[in-house]
């Protein structure tokens, strides 16, 4: 027989060859807990071995910058390096890793935490528990690493927009006396960039909108990074992040069950879950408002009226109608403000008593409250409650009678528009019922400007006595004018101050005087200069406005002038009322007499206690008290 060898295989051990790794310490031990090698490297909590130089006969695709796999020879260097430094220097990488870990827990909370008015940043705002944090954990702690890392990052971006809504709130309620409508007010911060152009120039006004959104950009991607950064910390920490988490919300239903408070605050907070309910209120609010309000829009107890039949009590008058910027109830009544205004009221009183015109006054309550006074305007004009911008959009589309539209319909009088502060379009002039239109480029102001006011009251008045209530109508027409006083536009800086009638010319004489006047950046950010330089701008428009009607008044001039709205919440304060004086002036006593039983005070300073309408009621009690007849539409 063939004699076969028999070959001997290997002999297979039974436990596989042991690698020799680094010692860890204990505190790097306890952070791999519960993950494992694969998952902690592609965490990135695992040392990562340092990438091998590549190999002479390596593809040049893989080094050369731009081509496909230069990216992760990147990201494998970077990792390299990363762990060399955490072999090398095992304290500094352990203190900046929590260091990291700190800040964006900080950032986090702080932002969950975050009030939307300027009055409530306080400290004690920020030492509650918030149970959105709790929540987030929870839910983190129960999703695997991918979908984890995903919701992480989206519940970071959300907290970041969440944030950016709240500094919105606080600039609003600041200056506007309300919070941000999500819906309606975007289209107002293409007009606070205008604004701080015209007032602090175009440079400070794009550096401004350009620093805005880039904060804004930066703050979602950092709020995203740190919510996935703790999202991998509980991962790495699973057994006492839950155990953590339990604890907290039972701290949490506890605090809340027994209303326990820090300094008035309570411990358990709902903050953010708060603010998504308000903002959700208003966009619902608002989306429901647009079909009431046209209904409302249709509405028009004047909307049919005869002509022969609108105004026949105001027949050979001319008809002023003015507003003053930012004219409120804080003028008259706030102790730092208060002396000068009310003192040059009651001077105005008695010069124009001298010179044969009577007064009385009373309240209006504004639809709008610290800017957006063109809501003032047409609220006081339309008679309807216009107090946001798609209100105002909806009502400028409708063919509802505005008080200027009626003088023009009723055919006796030339309607005219004096709006200084209008620089570009204004296709509401049509909607108003003005037959001509003066804007800034046509009243041939040719001095410097004031701030955002684009001229002097005291000019605009010359320019409209020159332009048009000196000319003798045509066809037996009287004038009716609406009037926009801005000099009183904040922010107060630098003020115009009356100069001779005679030596007005082209407005040049207010070149020194507006250099010699104060910078916006001096008064802007303190309050009591705000409100003194306010106090100031409002003197300066009525006396302007009074020594006008004195110097050129006729028995026929019929003067009605009020306030669009009340000054920034900053100056009347975040609880002042909404309420502006409103005043008509005349010669002709049975102008007056015809608004006896309104119970106004005599005077261009109305009492404390004088009454007080909603500002939509002005148009019809308006009407009706110089003889206009209610004939609705179709009746």
């Amino acid at each position: 027989m063939p004699v076969f060898t028999r070959l001997r295989r290997p002999t297979r051990t039974t436990e596989p060859t042991r690698t020799t790794e680094p010692t860890r310490t204990a505190e790097e031990g306890r952070e791999g807990e519960g993950h494992s090698e694969e998952e902690k490297q592609r965490d990135g909590t695992s040392e990562a071995p340092a990438a091998p130089d590549p190999a002479p006969g390596d593809s040049p695709r893989d080094s050369t910058p731009g081509s496909p796999g230069a990216l992760p020879l990147v990201f494998r260097a970077l990792r390299a390096r990363h762990a060399r430094l955490r072999t090398e220097h095992p304290r500094a990488t352990r203190a900046a890793r929590w260091t990291l870990h700190g800040l964006a827990a900080a950032l986090i909370v702080g932002a969950l935490l975050l009030p939307n008015t300027a009055g409530a940043l306080r400290p004690d705002r920020f030492t509650r528990i918030p149970a959105e944090a709790i929540i987030g954990a929870v839910l983190l702690l129960a999703l695997p690493r991918r979908p984890r890392i995903v919701v992480a990052a989206l519940y970071g971006a959300g907290i970041a927009v969440l944030t950016v809504l709240n500094v919105l709130d606080i600039g609003f309620n600041e200056y506007l006396g309300r919070g941000f409508n999500v819906v309606l007010d975007w289209g107002l911060l293409d007009d606070a960039q205008h604004y701080v152009e015209d007032s602090m120039g175009g440079a400070t006004a794009t550096a401004a909108a350009v620093g805005a959104v880039v904060l804004a950009l930066l703050l979602v991607v950092v709020m995203a990074l740190a919510a996935v950064r703790l999202s991998d910390l509980l991962a790495r920490h699973r057994t006492r992040a839950t155990r953590g988490a339990l604890i907290a919300g039972t701290v949490w239903i506890t605090c809340s069950a027994l209303g326990l408070q820090i300094s008035g605050v309570p411990v358990a907070s709902d903050r953010a879950a708060a603010a998504l309910k308000v903002q959700g209120k208003r966009v619902r609010d608002t989306l429901r408002d647009e079909a009431a309000f046209e209904k409302v829009a249709r509405t028009d107890p004047f909307a049919g009226t005869p002509s022969d039949q609108l105004l026949p009590d105001l027949r050979g008058k001319d008809v002023l109608i003015t507003f003053i910027e930012s004219y409120g109830r804080t003028a008259l009544e706030d102790p730092v403000i208060a002396p000068g205004v009310t003192g040059t009221l009651d001077t105005g009183t008695e010069s124009l008593a001298k010179a044969g015109f009577a007064a009385r006054s009373g309240w209006l309550t504004s639809a709008t409250f610290g800017g957006s006074s063109w809501l003032g305007h047409s609220t006081a004009l339309s008679g309807l409650w216009i107090d946001n911008q798609q209100r105002y959009r909806t009502a400028t589309a409708s063919d509802r009678l505005t008080l200027t539209k009626a003088f023009g319909k009723s055919g006796g009088w030339d309607t005219v528009g004096v709006v200084p502060g209008v620089q570009k379009g204004w296709p509401e002039a049509k909607w108003f019922g003005l037959d001509k239109v003066y804007n800034a480029f046509r009243l041939g102001y040719q001095g410097p400007k004031f701030s955002w006011s684009t001229m002097p009251d005291q000019y605009t008045l010359e320019a409209f006595q020159r332009l048009e209530h000196s000319k003798k109508r045509d066809g037996n027409k009287n004038l009716m004018a609406e009037i926009i006083l801005t000099s009183s536009h904040q922010p107060w800086a630098p003020l115009p101050e009356m100069v001779g009638w005679d030596e007005l010319g082209d407005g040049s004489v207010f070149g020194p005087v507006q250099k010699a006047g104060k910078q916006p950046g001096d008064i802007i950010a303190d309050t009591t200069k705000s409100r003194r330089e306010y106090g100031k701008s409002v003197e300066y428009s009525v006396t302007a406005l009074t020594q006008w009607l004195e110097r050129y008044g006729t028995d026929d001039t019929v003067l009605v002038f009020l306030g669009d709205h009340q000054p920034i919440a900053r100056v009347s304060g975040l609880r002042a009322s909404r309420d502006v004086p409103v005043t008509i002036v005349a010669r002709d006593p049975k102008v007056l007499d015809k608004v006896a039983d309104w119970n106004w005070t005599e005077g261009l300073r109305p009492d404390r206690d004088a009454p007080v309408w909603r500002m939509d009621a002005f148009r019809n009690r308006f009407l009706k008290a110089y003889g206009s007849v209610p004939h609705p539409a179709g009746g």
